[in-house]
Parts: structure tokens; sequence; C-alpha cells
């Protein structure tokens, strides 16, 4: 049995494998040294997309969004808020469609914002439009 779970670093994108415990109080990159807590959503894009939605036990939940779209303005606070409540439980990326437009093709994007959670490399989930932060949070901890 695995006593550790492989989580990306947001900010050097290396594999880190930490202990798998409730109550992890410090967390720092093998590579970077920076915490591993963060939980402000990321920018990814087309060349650390599969290496973060692949290489992470934890769900990853992204958010398809543009700089011109209204309800985008509208979920980012929320997004960047729930992101706050799962440090070491969930990835929150955000995936801007109007700079990496293969992403949006690939994943089948008609509309944005849209929401889509990986787990184990798989995708699981899939809401389109703006989500309030409750939303967010219920959907995501169905996911952990």
């Amino acid at each position: 049995m695995n006593n550790k779970i492989k989580v990306v670093c947001p900010y050097c994108k290396k594999i880190n494998a930490i202990p798998k415990n409730k109550e992890i109080k410090k967390a720092n990159c093998g590579s970077c040294g920076k915490s591993l807590l963060e939980t402000h959503p990321v920018s990814i894009g087309d060349n650390d997309f599969d290496k973060i939605v692949q290489n992470s036990d934890i769900p990853v939940v992204i958010d398809f969004w543009a700089p011109w779209c209204g309800p985008c303005k509208m979920m980012a606070p929320n997004f960047e808020a729930a992101a706050k409540k799962f440090p070491l439980k969930a990835v929150f990326a955000k995936v801007n469609t109007e700079e990496y437009p293969y992403l949006s093709q690939r994943f089948g994007i008609r509309g944005i914002p849209t929401t889509i959670i990986f787990k184990n490399g798989t995708e699981v989930h899939r809401v389109s439009g703006a989500l309030d932060e409750h939303s967010i949070i219920n959907t995501v901890t169905n996911f952990i």
C-alpha cells in the first residue's frame, strides 16, 4: 500500500511525493523549495497541462475561460475562493482559451466558462456556465 501521493508543484511543475496525511502543516517542493500548500489557481497551457493532469494523485479542477467573457469574470473570484478550501486535496488551474485554443479543441469546449475535473488523468466531471463558490466546493468535494 502506497503511503504517498503525487503532487505537481504549482511553481516549477516538478512532481513531488508527499505523505498521505490529513493534517499537513508544511509541505515544500523538493526542487524549488516553495510551498505545495498553494491555494491559488495556477495558469496552465499546452506545455504543462498533461504533466499536471497525468501526474496528480489529487483531483485537478480546471476552469476554461477567456478575458473577454463576462460570466468568466463573474466566476473568477468564486473559483479563487473555492481553491483556498482544498490545499493538497485538489489542484485548481485555469486555461485561457484565447491563449491555448488547442486545449479548448482537444476537450470540445463549446462555451465558457467550462469547469472540468480530472482524477487519475481522466475527466470525471464537466459543467458549463458560471458557478458560485458553494457549488464549486460541493462539486469538488464529491471527487476527493
